[in-house]
């Protein structure tokens, strides 16, 4: 049995979605940077939505797994998770790439849906915290969702070591405190 050439086309997508044409992920696009041939793609992804899902899902996953790695394997607060997210999100490896996809999932209910599924546990703030906590985690997300744009399309970036400072001004946002 051969081996599914699915991963390789996922990153391959996600390389199309990082160049210079992010904004038109295309399945011959797609196909050609991952050697593959169209209806080969199309094995596994039969058509353009099926791709820009699954695609969603591969970025979403990834981010999702960069966070984990920034906690380490084990349970963790409501601060320590928009912590995470804070600096995976300012330090994405995939950046430009997950912010086309994000782009897209402006107009299509079901990639909001893949985004939402894989980060809604990450910033899930519990029943009962405080108004002034949950103010400055969705404040603290928000300014980092900024970052991770402005640094994904190189639209007013900022450089180091402001780009240093902003992360720690967002991070002293979440604090310490609060619901844990």
């Amino acid at each position: 049995m051969r081996e599914s050439q699915r991963p390789q086309i996922l990153e391959a997508g996600l390389r199309v979605a990082a160049g210079t044409q992010g904004a038109a992920i295309t399945l011959d696009a797609v196909a050609s940077e991952a050697g593959v041939t169209k209806p080969g793609l199309m094995y596994h992804f039969p058509n353009r939505d099926a791709l820009m899902t699954a695609l969603v899902e591969y970025a979403a996953c990834q981010m999702g797994q960069r966070m984990t790695e920034l906690l380490g394997a084990r349970e963790a607060s409501v601060i320590e998770r928009y912590r995470s997210y804070v600096l995976a999100a300012a330090d994405g490896q995939m950046m430009r790439a997950e912010w086309a996809l994000w782009f897209h999932s402006a107009y299509r209910a079901e990639l909001q849906e893949a985004w939402a599924r894989h980060l809604d546990p990450w910033l899930l703030i519990p029943e009962g915290t405080p108004r002034g906590q949950r103010t400055r985690l969705m404040t603290a997300r928000l300014a980092a969702d900024g970052l991770w744009a402005a640094q994904a399309s190189g639209v007013a970036a900022p450089g180091e070591p402001d780009r240093s400072e902003i992360i720690t001004h967002i991070l002293a946002l979440i604090g310490e405190g609060g619901a844990e």
